[in-house]
């Protein structure tokens, strides 16, 4: 399983539920594609052409699913969307496809979530699907595969986004203990070689608050951060609650995502790296970081309880419609959103840091339609570890907040 789990809490099903009935009978919400644009404010970018066309975005997952061309464009015909075509790249021996092999139906869920997200926010970009033989658990397994079939990708230009729904804890990398942090720096290579060609790359940041799995699968008790997220060459993207009517309007503000018991479906992972210290681009924000990379930098939706429709067909125990959250959606969910700033400025944006920051300092100084909006209230607080409190600007909880995409992608497009 992806060692930033996503969360499966309804399904699968023959059809999706509205979010009257998920409500009615399930006490939470359940959204489609046509909610997640009209939430995200996308149709006045859609009514100009801006789709992603011409852009393409890359997802990266262990093993990938042997369906994923047929359930997105079930997915797709269901949401009244154009589908396109999933390129299928593997990287080095992929195992075949086994339905009864659990870590290989968890990965094939999250490839499934990953196309489905990045094709509902941005259905004009192209989809690279790079699948892996070795499964990304904890500390460096799995992570050589993943970085190796990046940057084959980066070097040959194919990819204007990466999108990344998995991460572990860099208390889990070899010598982390010691000091000696070796093992995680000298897998950076993809990112080193995405930076200097302009690639933008993103991560999830966690689902388990300020805290994060050890690799017993116990949960730590004590703040950890998650890399690949915890980058400074990456995006880390956390979760939010998005509360929506039927048409996917508003019912109140974004709140970040904090599900304690007794639900206990995670939390928007977020915290202090202790092997990055701040970047540049955090500068105007070191009274949150202090001398760390402070992770997330954006949130998008990630709350199983606020969660997302996808459809599989790959196996007799996931052949249907299932409810998913976590920062595994949001990270998808925002990498349609570069596609399409990238399709905005005519060209790769590469390292986004530097403008979500940038427009952070704006609105914070009062400037008008940044297109960011602040998350409000509680924490990233999980599993009994305190977690960071919401505040205005940026916090580490759901970093420079969320975006109102129609505003958003110009800015960001002209910073870019």
């Amino acid at each position: 399983m992806p060692a930033t789990a996503h969360h499966r809490l309804l399904g699968p099903f023959p059809t999706p539920y509205t979010i009257a009935d998920c409500q009615a009978q399930f006490q939470r919400s359940c959204y489609g594609a046509n909610q997640l644009q009209q939430a995200y404010d996308e149709k006045p970018l859609f009514d100009r052409g801006i789709t992603g066309a011409g852009r393409t975005i890359v997802i990266v997952d262990s093993f990938g699913s042997p369906t994923i061309q047929h359930d997105l464009d079930v997915y797709s015909a269901h949401y009244g969307i154009p589908s396109t075509s999933v390129k299928v790249v593997q990287w080095g021996n992929v195992p075949a496809f086994d339905p009864n092999n659990s870590d290989m139906t968890g990965w094939a869920e999250e490839t499934t979530i990953d196309v489905d997200m990045a094709h509902a926010m941005a259905p004009g970009a192209k989809i690279v699907l790079m699948e892996t033989g070795v499964s990304e658990t904890t500390g460096t397994t799995g992570f050589p595969e993943m970085m190796g079939g990046e940057d084959s990708l980066i070097k040959q230009g194919i990819g204007d986004v990466i999108s990344q729904s998995f991460g572990t804890a860099e208390n889990t990398f070899p010598g982390f203990d010691q000091g000696d942090y070796s093992s995680l720096l000298n897998l950076r290579g993809a990112y080193k070689d995405a930076q200097s060609r302009g690639v933008t790359v993103l991560a999830s940041s966690g689902d388990s608050g300020v805290t994060d799995s050890a690799p017993d699968g116990s949960t730590y008790t004590y703040p950890t951060t998650e890399w690949p997220g915890s980058d400074p060459l990456i995006t880390g993207v956390g979760g939010t609650s998005v509360h929506l009517d039927t048409q996917g309007n508003r019912l109140s503000p974004d709140t970040v995502w904090d599900d304690p018991a007794p639900n206990d479906h995670g939390a928007s992972g977020g915290g202090k790296s202790k092997v990055f210290p701040r970047p540049l681009f955090q500068f105007g924000v070191q009274n949150t970081v202090g001398s760390s990379r402070g992770v997330p930098d954006v949130s998008m939706l990630g709350d199983p309880l606020t969660g997302v429709w996808t459809y599989n067909s790959f196996g007799p125990q996931d052949n249907g419609w299932e409810l998913w959250g976590g920062t595994s959606v949001a990270a998808p969910i925002f990498s349609g959103v570069v596609a399409l700033a990238d399709q905005a400025a005519g060209h790769r944006l590469g390292n986004i840091n530097y403008g979500l920051y940038g427009l952070s300092a704006l609105q914070q100084a009062g400037a008008p339609d940044t297109g960011l909006t602040d998350v409000v209230g509680g924490s990233n607080t999980y599993a009994g570890v305190t977690g960071w409190p919401v505040t205005p600007g940026y916090d580490l909880a759901t970093g420079v907040g969320t975006v109102d995409v129609a505003k958003f992608v110009p800015k960001l497009a002209l910073l870019g």
